[in-house]
């Protein structure tokens, strides 16, 4: 992680969980993470192929153009994009992971700014994760951010983090013990060196979420 907002929320995260995979919804103290609410964000999983806005910061909205209340995260990216999310975030679900995007946005019209997004699994009614918290920071914000609306995004690169790992590179994700259950049934993951996990197929089970 590079941002102060991002390595900030995930050591709030960190902390709340304890020796848990994941802290529960009703945890998270917005009053805590008060200066950083307007780059946070809480996402709903509905199904394996939607993740809904509940909570979307305002300097997120005004970067992207679009109030993001009640839209599909993965909507804001391509098709190709979205899959990779998919399954990245089968991961951050079943094995309780921290997912770190970064995200390369524009107008079309010559501006554009780099983004860092983070995305932490959180446990809501059940012992399952259906909840995210979440933050998307630009790198090295540009004067006019929040002024262009930047409706063209681009992932760029991506990585899974294991909190209860000292090397989190090294560790051999197929085999790790999964804390949530098997939320991924038939996923095949190629791993690559060096903290890059790249998913080529696989995505998350279909599960019903209340509310």
């Amino acid at each position: 992680m590079k941002e102060a907002v991002s390595q900030s929320l995930f050591t709030y995260w960190n902390d709340l969980r304890g020796d848990r995979p994941a802290p529960r919804r009703f945890e998270i103290e917005p009053s805590a993470i008060a200066h950083h609410l307007p780059d946070t964000f809480i996402l709903e999983r509905v199904d394996y192929a939607t993740l809904r806005f509940r909570l979307a910061g305002t300097r997120i909205s005004e970067a992207f153009g679009m109030d993001l209340r009640g839209k599909d995260f993965l909507d804001l990216f391509d098709e190709e994009d979205r899959q990779t999310l998919q399954s990245q975030i089968g991961l951050i679900t079943s094995k309780a992971a921290v997912g770190v995007f970064e995200i390369s946005a524009d107008d079309g019209q010559g501006h554009g700014a780099l983004f860092e997004a983070t995305l932490m699994p959180l446990t809501h009614t059940r012992d399952a994760v259906e909840r995210y918290l979440g933050s998307i920071v630009p790198i090295g914000a540009p004067q006019w951010l929040g002024l262009v609306p930047l409706k063209h995004r681009t992932l760029v690169r991506h990585k899974l983090i294991w909190p209860d790992k000292e090397t989190p590179g090294d560790t051999d994700i197929v085999d790790r013990q999964t804390p949530f259950g098997p939320a991924v049934r038939e996923a095949r993951i190629v791993r690559s060196a060096r903290r890059q996990f790249r998913v080529y197929e696989g995505g998350l089970s279909r599960a019903h979420v209340e509310r």
